[in-house]
């Protein structure tokens, strides 16, 4: 007999005195309640993709899903993760910060295990949580008699609680607690269920995080394997894959909150289709070698649902939190802070934006686009975005502009759990169904370092740059890389939504993102 985790048994206790009407007709509901995946990489640019053009290596089973499912080219994360987080599992735009508080990352590299609880006790004096008929994420999922897992970088903030995430609504958890800590891929310990979990074999305090600038003791650091015996991806995989067998005969939300491709660069093995790229510098090849194991990783869920006869019956959503990132350094090649290779100038997201192919990024990640994570420019907040499901959706390309708020009104909507009180997502079913009916939208808003951005289902993005206290207007439909700054041809288009953009940021556009 298969020996689960005790958690799992406790879980479908709990859930037999709540739910109890369910214990009699898990089949039907099973028929009923599609179970839903969201596969939640990190910092992961629509351009490593093969799909959308990636030519350094291939990535078949994201693919498969693009090809499978309703893609959307106009999909909009988060500028950083924590923020982009929130942003997902409250259902509110980045500039809501009365919803939710990002506390400070790095909490649990630097302390020992006996001072997480006076960490997480001070984190919980001062966070900020939703009334208790605002649903998060996993609660819309629940009321509607499902079980809800998160595995990976868990929580919302930069390092996040055990009892947020019980607050949350999450039944079971396995992963990170600190986003930061999650830069590093040999933690030794990780967080189960309000458990502290040792792992056996990885002793380093900072779990093997290493360091971006690349040189010979960099390379060396990385692949000193001295206390990192196992690798976390692997570990939140197992972990996975164990609670989507224990639930196969129940509606469950399993939100796969990858780390890859969170950095600096850490892979324990070069994937063999890279490996003999000589394009690619051995660096580079370890990058290459994440996206590489993000994409098995899907193609591992993919076989397991098939496996279980779960195919028809579950939707697999893949997105990532924010842009494109780039996380090695390679000097007189790719090289912080960024500047353009044949000027020498820094980019400053403004008079000088940030492009590929004059900064030397030879994965191109951001497809050409201006800007990485941490920007407003289209290339860090773009997202790749594919919903899938086996005989529920055709095949299509969708270009309306949506969001990752955008996720809880639609499984709201699918599964007819009312929310009591309106939020700036709306429900994207009705583009899933093909049928086009989507209610006025609008525009999407999006906060950053540089400043919060508006992008219009029109075509036009109005984003402000802190930088040097100024608005910037373009028509992403004639100018989607941004170079032609339009505003003093469009006084008038630029102040209808500078009102919307003040009024959804509370009139403070110079706040930032705290941290």
């Amino acid at each position: 007999m298969r020996k689960y985790n005790i958690y799992y048994y406790i879980i479908l206790i709990i859930i037999s005195f709540i739910t109890p009407n369910m214990l009699h007709s898990s089949e039907t509901a099973a028929k009923n309640k599609p179970n839903v995946i969201f596969i939640y990489a990190s910092d992961f640019g629509k351009g490593l993709i093969s799909a959308y053009g990636q030519k350094h290596f291939s990535t078949p089973n994201i693919d498969y899903l693009i090809n499978n499912g309703v893609s959307f080219s106009n999909a909009y994360g988060g500028a950083r993760s924590a923020p982009a987080r929130a942003s997902l599992l409250t259902g509110y735009n980045g500039c809501k910060k009365d919803k939710w508080r990002i506390s400070g990352g790095g909490v649990y590299i630097r302390e020992d295990t006996l001072y997480i609880h006076q960490n997480e006790d001070f984190i919980n004096e001062y966070d900020i949580l939703l009334p208790e008929n605002e649903y998060y994420l996993p609660q819309v999922f629940r009321r509607a008699g499902y079980v809800t897992a998160q595995t990976g970088v868990l929580g919302m903030g930069n390092t996040s609680t055990r009892r947020q995430m019980e607050r949350y609504g999450w039944d079971y958890y396995y992963g990170y607690l600190d986003q930061v800590r999650a830069e590093g891929y040999y933690p030794p310990f990780l967080f189960e269920s309000g458990q502290i979990v040792m792992i056996k074999g990885n002793t380093r305090t900072d779990a093997g995080r290493g360091y971006e600038p690349e040189n010979d003791a960099a390379y060396k650091y990385r692949w000193d394997m001295k206390g990192k015996k196992t690798c976390a991806p692997d570990l939140i995989m197992d972990k996975t894959l164990e609670f989507i067998r224990f639930f196969k005969d129940w509606p469950f939300f399993l939100l796969f909150d990858t780390q890859l491709l969170r950095g600096p660069v850490s892979i324990p093995q070069i994937d063999p289709e890279i490996a003999s790229n000589d394009n690619l510098s051995q660096v580079e090849k370890e990058y290459a070698s994440m996206v590489k194991l993000l994409d098995k990783q899907v193609g591992i869920i993919l076989s397991e649902i098939k496996k279980l006869g779960l195919e028809e019956n579950t939707i697999i959503v893949f997105s990532s939190d924010c842009g494109h990132e780039i996380h090695y350094n390679q000097q007189n090649k790719f090289d912080r802070p960024y500047k353009n290779l044949q000027t020498g100038e820094k980019f400053d997201n403004s008079y000088f934006k940030y492009y590929s192919d004059l900064a030397g990024d030879v994965f191109n990640g951001n497809m050409g686009l201006a800007g990485l994570k941490r920007s407003n420019l289209e290339g860090g907040i773009q997202t790749p975005l594919v919903f899938y499901g086996k005989g529920r959706w055709k095949k299509y390309v969708c270009n309306d502009v949506v969001a990752a708020y955008d996720f809880i009104a639609t499984m709201a909507d699918m599964l007819n759990v009312k929310q009591e009180t309106k939020k700036d997502g709306i429900s994207l079913l009705p583009l899933l169904l093909k049928n086009k009916k989507l209610p006025k939208r609008r525009h999407v808003i999006i906060a950053s370092d540089e400043g919060p951005a508006l992008i219009s289902n029109e075509g036009w993005k109005l984003r402000y740059v802190r930088s040097h206290s100024r608005y910037e207007l373009y028509n992403l439909r004639k100018d989607p890389q941004e170079k032609y700054d339009v505003i003093r041809r469009f006084p008038e288009k630029a102040k209808e939504l500078e009102s919307i953009l003040l009024k959804e940021c509370n009139g403070n556009l110079d706040n930032g993102i705290y941290y």
